[in-house]
């Protein structure tokens, strides 16, 4: 059974502005998603659902689906801060999004088998595909078998501000712990930092694993994060910009013995466009990486 690729494009991108998910930066107006469905074809994935806001709808049936019809099977799901778990009602003035894993949550009917889990907005690169395709399409006999691509901390910087990483702790190749640190940055010497939960200054060894939000899940993950997603309400529902997000239900599921997370190592860099100064950048990667013919000049 080939695995399926789940696509976060439900947000906004709030620090670079506007929809960043129709924003053409290949050199014939391709997206960023249009690399991501390109890799994850050729190393072997089977489906496309791709989760979206409801009014997002029509422009992106337009602008993005049309590309793919021929190519590979395509579904849509939408997630909306009102879709919670019977029982539960959505505060009168929550407008901010239930986060990740909420997000993952709306695939449950549309997805019976292995699927990997990427954001809209990020190029992976094809090494990163590769290797969690393959650990997807290995047979499993139990429940919570589950797995992550591990970027190298110094393939995933950008110049021109700071970063937010889950940080990755692991013990014989697998998850121990993911810490989201929001302001990852170059020093003046160069050295990645990272300023701790006390004030003080961390360095971070450029090999360190972080997650980019790729995922390797088999469909066991919906039942749990269900569960895990009524007890986040219980707690946080009447706190406006709480959210759900992925590594929370993760480490849970990790501390309790029911999950196992395999950290995949990769030597694919990761670029994206965090804030409208990554652009040009991006722009003069994605046109070099068709006339090194990594890429053909049209990917559909």
């Amino acid at each position: 059974m080939k695995p399926t690729l789940f696509v976060l494009a439900a947000g906004m991108g709030s620090r670079y502005g506007g929809l960043k998910q129709l924003d053409g930066l290949g050199p014939h107006g391709e997206t960023i998603m249009d690399y991501s469905i390109y890799d994850a074809i050729h190393a072997g994935f089977g489906k496309i659902v791709f989760v979206i806001r409801k009014d997002f709808e029509q422009d992106f049936r337009e602008k993005i689906l049309s590309k793919y019809e021929g190519h590979i099977p395509v579904e849509v799901v939408f997630q909306s801060i009102t879709d919670l778990p019977e029982g539960y009602t959505c505060p009168e003035d929550r407008t901010k999004p239930w986060g990740t894993n909420h997000a993952v949550l709306m695939g449950k009917n549309a997805i019976k088998e292995p699927f990997a889990v990427i954001n809209a907005d990020d190029f992976y690169g094809r090494n990163a595909f590769e290797v969690i395709a393959k650990e997807l399409s290995r047979p499993r006999d139990r429940k919570g078998d589950y797995c992550m691509v591990g970027f190298r901390v110094g393939n995933t910087m950008t110049e021109n501000g700071s970063v937010a990483r889950g940080v990755c702790s692991t013990k014989d190749g697998n998850l121990e712990s993911v810490v989201e640190r929001t302001a990852i940055s170059y020093d003046k010497e160069g050295r990645i930092v990272f300023t701790d939960e006390n004030g003080t200054e961390q360095t971070l060894d450029p090999a360190t694993p972080v997650s980019m939000n790729l995922w390797g899940f088999t469909p066991d993950y919906f039942d749990y994060s269900e569960r895990e997603f009524r007890r986040f309400l219980d707690r946080y529902i009447n706190t406006p910009k709480s959210e759900f997000f992925i590594p929370l239900a993760i480490d849970t599921l990790i501390k309790s013995g029911e999950a196992s997370v395999k950290v995949l190592d990769t030597d694919s860099k990761w670029f994206g466009v965090t804030y409208a100064a990554d652009r040009p950048g991006v722009v003069e990667k994605f046109a070099q990486l068709h006339a090194d013919g990594t890429y053909p000049e049209k990917l559909f």
